[in-house]
């Protein structure tokens, strides 16, 4: 079994994607998936599946649009995964609340990276299928633009740390 950890688009922010806690927990096990664990209100999930990740994504993708009427996007990493990303952190000694870790489905490309914009401090760090982005005057004033990563979710790192930590249990 392998340990999955779902961050999941647009749930629970902003008022839209209204889904407690619960009823994911639920979801995620009428869609097979074992030892779901929800952290936060805002779509994270941990779990366990025999399934490959692709499948797990569309398991979970098509149980969300079935219970919300509509489509809501999951990227999912195994536990491994976040620990690696966290272990690639290049702000060190940074508040993590001021680290934000821009999960994709896919790595961007060097066009990509090339669009993107930073008219204030932040500095934007690519790793694979991640971004991690450096707000040092706060994100709510910021402007930064990435025109590619629409259909991305993002968690500050204190989030993404818990998360880790989350699986590394399950594994046990």
């Amino acid at each position: 079994m392998t340990v999955y950890v779902a961050l999941l688009r647009a749930i629970n922010v902003g008022g839209t994607g209204k889904l407690p806690m619960k009823e994911l927990r639920e979801l995620c096990e009428d869609a097979g998936f074992t030892d779901v664990q929800t952290y936060i209100q805002s779509g994270n999930v941990v779990f366990k599946s025999r399934l490959a990740e692709a499948k797990v994504k569309t398991t979970l993708e098509k149980a969300l649009a079935a219970k919300m009427r509509k489509p809501f996007g999951a990227m999912i990493r195994t536990g491994a995964e976040l620990d690696a990303v966290i272990k690639k952190n290049p702000f060190k000694g940074v508040e993590p609340s001021r680290i934000l870790i821009l999960f994709m489905d896919k790595a961007a490309t060097k066009s990509d990276m090339a669009s993107v914009t930073t008219p204030g401090n932040e500095v934007v760090k690519h790793f694979g299928r991640e971004l991690m982005i450096h707000f040092p005057d706060g994100m709510g004033k910021s402007k930064l633009k990435i025109p590619f990563a629409k259909t991305s979710t993002g968690r500050n790192l204190n989030t993404v740390t818990k998360l880790a930590e989350l699986a590394r249990a399950s594994s046990a």
